[in-house]
């Protein structure tokens, strides 16, 4: 199998059993990530093992999303780093398309997003509100599987050690380079906060939570 300058990092606080199945995934492809790095909230025994199991770098960190995809960040070796949820599907096609942007010019980027499960029609909906947005100004969140050099990371100061929002200041900056590229490749994006909180509720929550950061909350 050929493999790329990728380092894939992964915040985890303790779902393993979503871990266990991206890495699952990585396993069938024919192009391969650099390293693994997952970012433990803590300590976590059933983590470890499952790191040591599937070849993957085990590293602790406090429990601040940003502060872990910072960390391992840091921790590092390749020359191109691919955050990821642990409960994301990323496309077959990604690290290949990662690639491939950043040779024709990129410096960094993201996936389109897609809801993964049943199909549905507030699924779809929200999907392309959410693609619009984006294309209109709007954020892409780390659902959406950035990516970005390691040296354009560091200069650009890396995420914010914060648990929401952490990747809001690093996105702007990457913007602002002028190099950081929307990719037409999906992105798998778990809907279980939707289906649990119902669509239109967890939407309104999302957007209100957005504006309160922005306005400084």
């Amino acid at each position: 199998m050929a493999t790329t300058d990728i380092a894939v990092v992964v915040p985890v606080l303790e779902d393993t059993t979503a871990l266990k199945t991206l890495v699952g995934l990585f396993q069938g492809w024919t192009l391969q990530p650099a390293e693994i790095i997952v970012v433990s909230a803590g300590s976590n025994d059933r983590l470890r093992d499952l790191c040591q199991e599937h070849h993957c770098r085990y590293v602790e960190s406090i429990s601040c999303r940003g502060a872990q995809l910072d960390r391992g960040a840091v921790d590092a070796a390749a020359n191109i780093l691919w955050f990821l949820h642990a409960d994301a599907e990323p496309n077959p096609d990604s690290l290949r398309e990662i690639s491939r942007a950043l040779d024709e010019g990129a410096e960094g980027g993201y996936f389109r997003f897609m809801f993964l499960g049943k199909p549905a029609w507030w699924k779809a909906l929200l999907a392309r509100l959410i693609n619009l947005r984006i294309r209109l100004g709007g954020i892409p969140y780390g659902d959406q599987g950035i990516f970005v050099r390691r040296d354009v990371y560091i200069e650009s100061g890396g995420f914010a050690s914060q648990p929401l929002f952490e990747e809001v200041a690093l996105v702007k900056t990457l913007r602002s380079r002028g190099h950081f590229h929307a990719l037409t490749l999906p992105i798998g994006v778990a809907a279980r906060r939707w289906e649990r909180d119902g669509w239109w509720y967890r939407s309104l929550t999302n957007r209100s939570l957005a504006i309160r950061y922005l306005l400084g909350a």
